[in-house]
């Protein structure tokens, strides 16, 4: 099925959404890479991380030319010019808690451990993944910078605040409910070598 969410992203919403099933995400998203999650748990989060989405993602931006230094960067000297996904494993050390404190969607590629597995069942999250490879097209939903937090960690690590519309496809690749399609394609692949 083909879900059109909005966020902040509410139980319910969740709750409809198993494995397999296509969602397009608008409102805001939250880019944030490792650094930026190890700083959520230590320090808390810059912005309300509830009903959140996260998005592994280290965005390539422009900046104005006659700016010298992030230092003094406001989101209007910032283009983004692609955002693409980033290797969610890096992740798993981190993800656990923010879903905890929160964040009802995460974005990113290749899957995350048991762990994120469970605490997406625990706390009724999902993982959708985003195609790798597709940077230029998701940036075209991006509507807006809204905001950037956390310059001091330089500009992929930093959490980019995004208004989307129409942010996607992604795929539901672990739901809320327990199912995980990089076990089901594992498991495929386990009971096929059997067989031969």
């Amino acid at each position: 099925m083909e879900f059109k969410l909005k966020t902040p992203l509410k139980a319910e919403d969740i709750g409809k959404l198993n494995t397999g099933d296509v969602v397009y995400i608008s409102g805001t998203i939250y880019t944030a890479r490792d650094r930026a999650h190890q700083r959520i748990i230590q320090e808390g989060a810059p912005h309300d991380l509830e009903g959140s989405v996260i998005f592994h993602a280290g965005p390539i931006i422009k900046i104005e030319k006659n700016k010298n230094s992030t230092d003094s960067l406001k989101v209007t000297d910032a283009e983004m010019v692609a955002v693409g996904p980033t290797t969610s494993t890096r992740m798993n050390p981190f993800q656990r808690e923010t879903v905890e404190r929160g964040v009802l969607a995460v974005i990113g590629k290749g899957g995350m451990d048991d762990d994120t597995s469970q605490a997406l069942v625990e706390n009724n999250a999902v993982y959708l993944a985003a195609v790798g490879g597709c940077a230029a097209l998701y940036v075209k939903t991006v509507k807006s910078i809204k905001n950037v937090h956390w310059l001091d960690l330089g500009v992929p690590e930093a959490i980019w605040e995004l208004e989307v519309d129409n942010f996607g496809p992604l795929v539901v690749a672990m739901d809320s409910k327990g199912s995980n399609l990089y076990k089901k394609v594992e498991n495929n692949i386990k009971s096929r070598n059997k067989s031969n």
